[in-house]
């Protein structure tokens, strides 16, 4: 079975579940914007030569505009989606999660030439076949993938507390818990949160509740500031 969830850490101790986007569902969005690229060309054509002299010259612009950087506009000032790829979910971002920029947009989409070869997108399909992340050839050069745009889940909120900075390292995994119980706070009682708190003791400071002292680790990792 494919793996389609890459995971990806961020410097504040979170971790981004992204949903990779498939060939399948990339050409259908493909598709629909070769229909609106097609249908606004169609438009020019049929208007331009009417209201100025030269009218092929500016059609022939308005092709390469319409070809190269339609979709560089729409992913960079749009969410990361051209129309064709907000109609079914998708979104481009860079191999770090964040959104993508410019000169990566231009690159992946300038590629598309190659990808194109022999026919088809013959190159192009191949790469997401065999390539880690269904990557097409300019997505490898660009460093870049394309995901589904999944609705934000609710979080529950954290207690507030004064920030606190922890007294010890703690990694991903760490930091992901003590965010977890403070989210989970809510559902508990008061002893049975200070019983499970008490279980991080190198955390832990001497005469302080356990469960206020991990709330307060975690409102720091929120970004308050230490105590």
């Amino acid at each position: 079975m494919l793996d389609t969830l890459r995971r990806v850490p961020t410097p504040e101790g979170f971790e981004l579940t992204l949903r990779l986007a498939g060939p399948v569902a990339r050409a259908l969005a493909y598709a629909v914007d070769l229909v609106i690229r097609a249908a606004v060309l169609l438009a020019l054509s049929i208007s331009l030569p009417e209201l100025v002299g030269g009218g092929a010259g500016l059609l022939l612009i308005a092709y390469f505009l319409l070809e190269w950087f339609y979709p560089v506009a729409f992913e960079v000032w749009w969410g990361g989606a051209t129309p064709g790829k907000r109609a079914f979910g998708l979104a481009v971002l860079g191999d770090n999660g964040a959104p993508v920029t410019f000169g990566a947009s231009v690159t992946r989409n300038l590629l598309r030439a190659v990808d194109f070869l022999p026919m088809l997108y013959a190159f192009g399909l191949v790469s997401m076949l065999v390539a880690r992340d269904f990557k097409r050839l300019g997505d490898l050069a660009a460093g870049t993938i394309v995901v589904y745009r999944d609705r934000p889940g609710v979080r529950a909120a954290i207690p507030a507390a004064p920030p606190l900075a922890p007294a010890v390292s703690l990694n991903l995994e760490e930091r992901r818990a003590i965010l977890d119980f403070a989210e989970r706070h809510a559902t508990l009682s008061e002893e049975r949160a200070d019983e499970v708190a008490s279980h991080a003791t190198p955390l832990l400071r001497r005469g302080a509740p356990p469960a206020r002292t991990l709330l307060s680790i975690a409102n720091h990792q929120r970004g308050g500031r230490p105590i």
